[in-house]
């Protein structure tokens, strides 16, 4: 599946207050931060119990898939295509990485 039509897809089931204004972008974006925040959780409980993360596959994916969704919503909100931003993303990291900023760790 191609972003945009993800994008599309998922937007299909975005019922929130205030969509198309400060509102609908503050609901978003505390949405993404409250998912992230699920994610690095159940993440969490893994170093806790000392549970191989990698056996907790699907819960974390099924997180991420939450935070992709109110990535798209956020990115909606703001006016841009989750294609759009993805390409931003990995122009501006080609760039600190060409101008040295992004080096390998040892």
């Amino acid at each position: 599946m191609e972003l945009n039509e993800y994008q599309a897809k998922a937007l299909k089931t975005a019922v929130y207050p205030g969509k198309g204004v400060k509102a609908g972008l503050e609901y978003t974006l505390f949405g993404l931060l409250g998912e992230a925040g699920e994610l690095a959780n159940k993440y969490k409980k893994t170093l806790r119990s000392e549970i191989n993360p990698y056996s907790q596959r699907e819960i974390l994916m099924d997180e991420l898939s939450d935070v992709l969704w109110y990535a798209a919503a956020v990115a909606n909100e703001l006016g841009y295509s989750l294609e759009y931003v993805c390409q931003f993303n990995v122009a501006k990291l080609a760039a600190r990485r060409a101008a040295g900023e992004l080096k390998e760790h040892e």
